[in-house]
């Protein structure tokens, strides 16, 4: 089930392969697959987590206009053409940002930021794992990206932490800046893979990694994922 229905359903399973598919069994009749945001993060986290244990997770998404739908892209389309047209948006998407996706909750968070929150906690199997979110909406196309800050309990070595991504599966590390590359939206779009960059230690605290992650929402963060999941149970006859 691709919508939101059954996600925090205790007994329904909220999976992504590269992170929890051991979690699935032949009596899972439902399974939830994640928020496009959460999904792309997790994958990264994962192996981080194992090695270092995450203690602390700041998150702030810059998300495409096509996890919105076809009449958001109409919409940007429209503004950048000069074509009035109908709106997905409450204000002008193309050459602006909205830090707006869902809606508005009583805390002040959105539900798209708390879906980050309660989703990496359940995906993770990790309660103590504390996460917060921004989530905002940008003029592309591509996919979502995400500024993502991790403080971890046990510290760390860059060049170590780089070499655990570039062998964990669904992910790509593009982490060159001397020469310009790093994960950008245009790059990640039409692929299946989550691409990570900008891995650098974060100097105002111990312990802290900062890095972007990239991914194709309508692919990983999405359609992806779902096949991924059959293509498991299929693998482990558990259908």
């Amino acid at each position: 089930d691709n919508s939101s229905a059954w996600r925090m359903e205790p007994n329904i399973p909220l999976v992504v392969p590269e992170v929890n598919a051991g979690v699935l069994t032949a009596n899972d009749k439902i399974i939830a697959n994640p928020n496009c945001s959460t999904i792309q993060m997790v994958v990264v986290l994962k192996p981080l987590h194992d090695k270092y244990k995450i203690k602390r997770v700041v998150v702030s998404t810059y998300q495409s206009v096509t996890g919105t739908g076809k009449k958001a892209v109409d919409q940007m389309m429209n503004e950048r053409a000069g074509i009035k047209g109908e709106m997905a948006y409450a204000y002008q998407i193309d050459m602006n940002a909205l830090p707006h996706i869902d809606v508005f909750l009583d805390n002040g968070y959105t539900k798209e930021e708390m879906k980050m929150v309660n989703e990496t906690k359940k995906i993770m199997g990790d309660d103590s794992i504390r996460v917060t979110a921004t989530t905002v909406r940008i003029p592309t196309i591509g996919g979502h990206s995400e500024s993502v800050n991790i403080e971890f309990e046990h510290d760390f070595d860059v060049n170590e932490v780089r070499d655990i991504l570039s062998h964990s599966p669904g992910v790509v590390v593009v982490d060159d800046v001397k020469n310009l590359k790093y994960p950008m939206p245009i790059h990640a779009h039409d692929k299946d893979d989550t691409f990570v960059g900008r891995i650098r230690r974060d100097e105002t605290q111990p312990n802290t990694l900062n890095c972007w992650i990239v991914s194709d929402n309508l692919r990983k963060g999405a359609a992806t994922n779902a096949v991924q999941i059959a293509e498991y149970l299929l693998q482990k006859q558990l259908l």
